[in-house]
């Protein structure tokens, strides 16, 4: 318990962590071609999520691998779209450019408000995310997230795990490494920030990633509210 009282100041990841971003990339989807809703061949919509997902992934991994040059993730997301577009023969340009910016519009986890709150009363508290500067701004209003600040990855021209992304929130912070703490709901995520010498807490999401046997996180928790009352001590 004691090593609650070290944390001078918390990193949030965003995507998946504080929001549900497959389920706002499905919603996006059946809004954009209700067909999709079907579960038969190309519109289906956990295929049609697949090609988004792997799309972005694969382009994320390139940009690391200096194949291709920084894009910010509203040119990835736009990409993505496209092909999601393609698949369902989509070609409304107002659907499409709802659909391009569908990570802009995700609902918070149940728990996500009320526990950012919570330690938000005791820690300054970052957010830490791969969205472009204009999304994560949209995305925190959208989700109603108060952040003491929130940044982007943008401003390191790269993508997580990278670490100069996570080094943005220790500039930040201006606390020793050991002395923040990055909470995530994906463990690669956390391992990223580990490298960097931080605290790190794994969040239980439905569609996290969950620790690996030989993970040592100094935290896990199946919520926020969970890891709120460690943190703050009540």
């Amino acid at each position: 318990m004691t090593e609650a009282y070290d944390i001078e100041v918390i990193v949030f990841d965003v995507l998946g962590t504080m929001v549900d971003e497959p389920g706002g990339l499905r919603a996006a989807m059946r809004e954009a071609a209700p067909a999709s809703e079907e579960a038969s061949g190309e519109l289906c919509v956990d295929r049609l999520l697949n090609v988004w997902q792997e799309y972005v992934r694969h382009e994320q991994r390139r940009i690391a691998e200096d194949v291709r040059p920084y894009a910010n993730s509203e040119i990835i997301d736009r990409e993505a779209a496209e092909r999601v577009a393609d698949r369902v023969g989509l070609t409304d340009a107002a659907a499409l450019d709802r659909l391009a910016t569908a990570g802009q519009r995700m609902k918070p986890w149940d728990d996500s408000l009320v526990g950012l709150a919570r330690l938000a009363e005791r820690f300054p508290v970052l957010a830490l995310s791969d969205a472009s500067r204009t999304s994560l701004l949209r995305l925190n209003a959208h989700a109603a997230l108060r952040w003491h600040q929130a940044l982007s990855a943008e401003d390191a021209q790269a993508y997580k795990p990278a670490p100069e992304v996570y080094q943005l929130a220790l500039d930040a912070a201006g606390s020793p490494p050991e002395r923040v703490l990055m909470v995530a709901a994906h463990a690669w995520d956390l391992r990223g920030a580990q490298a960097m010498g931080m605290r790190t807490a794994h969040v239980q999401r439905p569609v996290g990633d969950p620790p690996r046997d030989a993970d040592s996180f100094t935290w896990r928790s199946s919520g926020l509210e969970e890891l709120a009352a460690v943190l703050a001590g009540v």
